[in-house]
């Protein structure tokens, strides 16, 4: 527990801006300090993605990082609920009522903020050039407010789904030991890489009954996409099928924050720390909310 502990204090040095670049706004010899962008999807609903998306941002933020969790499920958006917030504005309040994002932004458990869902992220499609120029200065500020931003997704293949992948540079793929979830989350990959080959697919098994059963499938997915589509995966980890996660949502609060010895905690615990000490965190990668938006509006037009 003591080298997890000083591995953990390791990665957080050295990701956090030092005093200089906190002094210049978070610049320092020309180099601008971006905030990582990661999106969290899934081939089917129903897998439990937008409450993995919470609880892994609350435990970032326990961490020490400044955590943004923006809800782009349009269908289902239900950040809020698992939070047990009402939120009062959403990103279609940017766009239409010329609010600042920073007024938007709403607090959860641990110092997490969060944009709810709505129709906002949609009406992008319908922004012409000096709207859409206007709406990236405004997102840009996020870059200021948040060294991890976490898009929560919709689920499946439909197109505002696949937008948001593509946008971003990290994705992590959520699925369970349910066959049709696992071959859900093969179509999706498979729709993914047929784009773009390069992009850095995350893998987290959830729901897993014990940890032989998720290395199997982490293991038998990576095969399949690596011979098949040429693919490598990332196995990021599993969450076990917990009871203390259903009462925490029935409760309207995060497990992580609920039931904190809990072993779903424990799971998500090294999922963060895994990500926290991945090397993708070089700034010559990590490129900020701001371009996560230009490639969104540039793949919807």
């Amino acid at each position: 527990m003591r080298d997890q502990a000083e591995r953990l204090r390791e990665i957080i040095s050295s990701i956090k801006p030092t005093r200089e670049e906190e002094r210049t706004g978070g610049s320092l010899h020309g180099r601008k300090t971006w905030s990582r962008v990661i999106a969290v999807t899934s081939g089917k609903g129903g897998v439990g993605k937008t409450n993995f998306t919470v609880n892994l941002g609350i435990k970032f933020a326990q961490m020490g990082l400044r955590v943004v969790i923006i809800d782009a499920d349009l269908g289902l958006a239900n950040v809020d609920v698992i939070m047990g917030k009402m939120s009062k504005y959403n990103l279609s309040d940017v766009i239409k009522s010329h609010k600042d994002i920073l007024d938007i932004l709403e607090e959860g458990p641990s110092g997490v903020r969060f944009i709810s869902g709505g129709s906002g992220v949609q009406e992008l499609i319908k922004l012409n050039k000096v709207q859409l120029v206007d709406l990236l200065m405004k997102l840009g500020k996020l870059d200021d407010e948040a060294d991890v931003i976490l898009i929560d997704t919709g689920a499946g293949l439909s197109e505002n789904v696949l937008s948001f992948v593509h946008a971003a540079r990290e994705v992590i793929l959520v699925t369970t030991p349910e066959p049709t979830s696992i071959t859900d989350a093969y179509a999706l990959i498979k729709t993914i890489t047929y784009k773009d080959k390069s992009k850095n697919i995350k893998i987290v098994v959830n729901r897993a009954d014990n940890a032989a059963e998720a290395f199997n499938i982490l293991d038998k997915l990576n095969v399949v996409t690596e011979k098949f589509l040429g693919v490598k995966l990332q196995k990021l980890g599993y969450i076990l099928n917990d009871p203390c996660v259903s009462k925490a949502v029935k409760m309207q609060q995060p497990f992580v924050v609920s039931f904190n010895r809990c072993e779903a905690t424990r799971n998500l615990n090294d999922i963060a720390i895994t990500l926290m000490d991945n090397r993708e965190l070089n700034p010559a990668s990590v490129s900020g909310i701001k371009m996560f938006i230009n490639r969104l509006t540039s793949i919807f037009n």
